[in-house]
């Protein structure tokens, strides 16, 4: 086993602090009140208990984190049958037989992020020349979106998850932006489909399986919803590695091992610490509280993860044997992350090519070799500068 030596976690919002296991209530910016579940297995009851509603989650009566919303029609806002439909409908494109065939794909684009970085020297800053290009251009070419369009999109999707430091107008703005683009962008392959998901969506519709307000959406859902996870993700696993540099060692002469570190670095470091909310729609006992109809309540996903009951020595990094006890990381249940394959497959590679060509990467000799972000709906960096 290998502990992190300066495990960091960063800034965390206001309504996370640590504490003990078990279920507390805690207050919001918004002035609502709501559950929060610090502990692993009543985590894992509460995201597969259907008296927890996503839906009821939007209802105008319920708790709010902030103003911004999913829309009513998402996926993520979606309970029984009609989540399992719209699910159904992407769930294909993420298949592990579809991840093994891009993972070609993700290597080349690695290697040319990585090509890239070792031309700039020491000193290059990992998150703008990696983590943040590399999930983009993925989900784009999954999806069916023009490479020379990723910029104006990952700009686009950054201000929609920045949400304390851009205001709501602004937010509103740039979702307009986004909606008009990707209307466009549906136009434009119902012309001519192509091999991508965005044509199968619009074939979903023509065969009557998709409402036209339903195929927005949900396009709209799977383009925010895999970029910004994933490249915190890459991020913030590359800083723990960083800072636990026997463990980024152990990786270089065992390579193999790089599989059990992915599951670690995801479980000790979530790039979302919390789940969507859910509210209850009848009184649900959650360990030693009653969550009465209406409540809301979330899973404290960076707690559960480290929950001792859960995990042998929560706090260590075990790289060599891995853990039979699944994290949360990618949530529990029917709203389990659809995109988990995907997130696996990218970090995999850039940690395996990492290794591989810097095997004596480490911090930039700067006063600030990395920054936390600020102001973002998930954890991450704003930079991490490296050299090798």
């Amino acid at each position: 086993m290998r502990q992190s030596t300066a495990d960091q976690l960063g800034p965390l919002p206001e309504f996370l602090p640590p504490g003990p296991e078990g279920v507390a209530r805690i207050a919001l910016s918004t002035g609502d009140d709501i559950w929060l579940v610090r502990d692993y297995a009543l985590g894992r009851s509460v995201l597969t208990d259907k008296r927890f509603s996503r839906a009821a989650a939007l209802g105008p009566e319920a708790p709010r984190f902030n103003h911004d919303q999913p829309a009513a029609d998402s996926m993520m806002s979606a309970d029984g049958e009609r989540h399992v439909r719209l699910r159904r409908l992407v769930s294909g494109a993420f298949s592990t037989g579809r991840m093994a065939r891009m993972s070609t794909f993700v290597e080349e684009l690695t290697d040319r992020r990585l090509d890239a970085i070792a031309e700039l020297g020491p000193g290059a800053d990992l998150i703008e020349n990696l983590a943040r290009p590399l999930p983009l251009s993925v989900l784009c070419s999954m999806l069916g979106v023009p490479e020379d369009d990723t910029a104006r999109f990952r700009g686009w999707v950054e201000v929609l998850f920045d949400v304390d430091t851009k205001s709501p107008r602004e937010r509103a703005g740039n979702r307009i932006e986004l909606i008009e683009y990707i209307s466009e962008l549906l136009g434009r392959k119902r012309q001519e489909p192509q091999e991508d998901l965005f044509s199968d969506l619009i074939a979903a519709q023509d065969r009557g399986e998709l409402s036209t307000k339903e195929l927005f959406t949900l396009g709209l859902t799977l383009l925010m919803a895999g970029y910004e996870t994933t490249a915190g993700q890459i991020g913030l696993a590359t800083l723990s590695l960083l800072q636990d540099r026997a463990a980024y060692e152990e990786l270089v002469e065992h390579p193999d091992r790089i599989g059990n570190a992915v599951e670690e670095l995801i479980r000790l470091s979530p790039t979302t610490p919390v789940t969507f909310l859910r509210v209850a729609t009848e009184p649900v006992q959650v360990g030693d509280v009653t969550v009465q109809a209406g409540e809301g309540i979330v899973v404290a996903l960076l707690y559960g993860n480290r929950d001792a009951d859960a995990f042998a020595e929560p706090e260590t990094m075990n790289i060599l044997t891995g853990r039979d006890t699944p994290h949360l990381t990618f949530g529990h249940g029917v709203h389990r992350c659809l995109g988990a394959p995907l997130a696996r497959v990218q970090i995999r590679i850039v940690l395996e090519r990492l290794v591989q060509r810097f095997p004596t990467l480490r911090f930039a000799d700067v006063p600030e070799p990395f920054v936390w972000k600020d102001g973002m709906g998930t954890r991450g960096l704003h930079r991490l500068s490296v050299a090798w």
